[in-house]
């Protein structure tokens, strides 16, 4: 029994991947979802609670993961940061490059995030990255200028428009059907792009 739990599970998360990738979220349909896979929609309902429980069961490790690689990311910029220098600040953006190799590692889970959310809490995903983005940002900028490097202050509403273009360019290569080696290209792209960008706005 437990088997055959098991593999239903399984046909289960097959069969809503195609659902949410053909209908997004809001025209996804349990019953059809059920129908793929020989069962009836309240067996389905033993696995998946709900419509949206089952699309957070597919995308979430991926969520989790990116947002761990963000983390650790940021652990590294703020960590010995008293002896951060002029010439040193903001010098290593290879950020984006790895955030684009995880989400191409993760791809069909991230098509579903950036192509298929709407009506789930990951809708808005790419503005809940851009605003942590920008909290990091300037709590950054708030330690160099504590170490007496001299940061310009920004007009933070200029700011915000700008950090949010910048998440949403990632997530354009998800978007766009980029291959995995177009994205990657593009990733160095955006850091050269970027990187002068903000120490300018900065004047860093």
């Amino acid at each position: 029994m437990p088997r055959d739990k098991s593999e239903n599970h399984e046909k289960i998360i097959a069969a809503a991947y195609e659902e949410f990738m053909e209908y997004g979220f809001t025209d996804a349909s349990m019953r059809r979802i059920a129908t793929a896979c020989g069962m009836s929609v309240s067996g389905l309902y033993k696995h998946f609670p709900s419509k949206e429980d089952m699309f957070a069961s597919l995308v979430k490790d991926s969520v989790d993961g990116l947002m761990n690689l963000y983390h650790e990311i940021e652990g590294k910029y703020f960590e010995g940061i008293e002896s951060v220098t002029s010439d040193s600040v903001c010098t290593n953006r290879s950020e984006i490059f790895q955030a684009m190799e995880f989400i191409y590692d993760n791809i069909k889970d991230f098509e579903l995030i950036i192509c298929k959310s709407k009506g789930t809490i990951y809708e808005s995903f790419i503005h809940d990255i851009a605003k942590l983005e920008e909290e990091v940002t300037m709590r950054y900028m708030e330690e160099l200028k504590k170490n007496g490097i001299p940061v310009k202050d920004v007009n933070y509403r200029e700011f915000h428009l700008l950090v949010s273009a910048s998440i949403e360019a990632i997530f354009q290569a998800v978007s766009h059907g980029f291959t995995k080696d177009e994205a990657l290209h593009y990733a160095r792209t955006l850091e050269n792009f970027y990187t002068p960008a903000w120490k300018n706005l900065f004047g860093i």
